[in-house]
């Protein structure tokens, strides 16, 4: 359901500019964002919820193949009616990179987005901003369960879901739940985050936040679309997750 019109608008910034080595020979010639799943570019899933979520303003980073997402873009502005941008990149900034370079991001909303564009998830944008809001603290971290720890950002919470300690691929886990590359922060924490200039949220910047960030557990799908086996998984389950709230009567754009 869509919020009101009188709902708080917020921006999300969106970052798909990687090579997507792993989805090679696919990713020679397709960009990441753009692989489908189920005839359905990655990208326009996370396009469909965002405009259903009441966000109306995206920045999406292009590096690679930059030509076709551009198109894309220009696509889906016209077609769900989102301000669909483009922040190319000649040299890839790394994560926190992009985000020092698109500071001013948030600068006319109270709380913006940050996502993942190599993730499919059916989760609901909207009840993750009300949960941000309904707490003091000045970031959220999706949080999912994995059962490969030690290749992901493992968070602990305490019992408040105040994320107490996060480190990006320990050696040795205290935990399983994983960094969902999706958070909501203040617009004083994302231009905190902007400051530091550094280059991966993961390693440089996430830690900095421990102790002043929530975590949001999603229990349905998420899935990074990092390698073939990951793309083939799911091209075979997403429509049982996602089928009432994209394929049907979704085209996908022109790509």
């Amino acid at each position: 359901m869509n919020q009101p019109p009188s709902a708080p608008k917020i921006p999300a910034l969106v970052l798909a500019g990687g090579l997507g080595t792993r989805l090679r020979p696919i990713t020679d010639s397709v960009p990441k964002c753009l692989v489908p799943i189920r005839g359905v570019p990655l990208l326009e899933f996370w396009m469909q919820e965002l405009v259903r979520s009441g966000v109306d303003r995206v920045t999406v980073n292009t590096h690679h193949l930059p030509e076709p997402v551009r198109a894309y873009l220009l696509d889906v502005s016209q077609r769900l009616g989102i301000d669909a941008r483009e922040f190319y990149e000649k040299t890839l900034l790394g994560s926190a990179g992009t985000v020092a370079a698109n500071r001013g991001l948030c600068d006319d909303a109270d709380c913006c987005l940050i996502i993942y564009a190599d993730n499919l998830s059916d989760i609901h944008v909207d009840d993750l901003v009300s949960f941000h809001r309904s707490h003091d603290q000045p970031m959220t971290m999706v949080l999912f369960h994995t059962s490969r720890p030690r290749s992901c950002g493992i968070a602990t919470l305490d019992d408040s879901q105040r994320i107490v300690e996060f480190i990006e691929k320990p050696e040795h886990p205290t935990s399983n739940l994983a960094n969902g590359g999706i958070y909501v922060l203040s617009r004083e924490a994302y231009r905190e985050m902007a400051d530091l200039k550094a280059f991966d949220l993961g390693f440089d910047v996430l830690p900095r936040f421990v102790g002043r960030m929530k975590g949001y557990i999603h229990e349905g799908l998420h899935l990074d679309i990092g390698n073939l086996d990951a793309l083939e998984q799911a091209q075979t389950i997403a429509q049982d997750y996602l089928g009432s709230r994209l394929f049907a009567g979704v085209s996908g754009g022109s790509t």
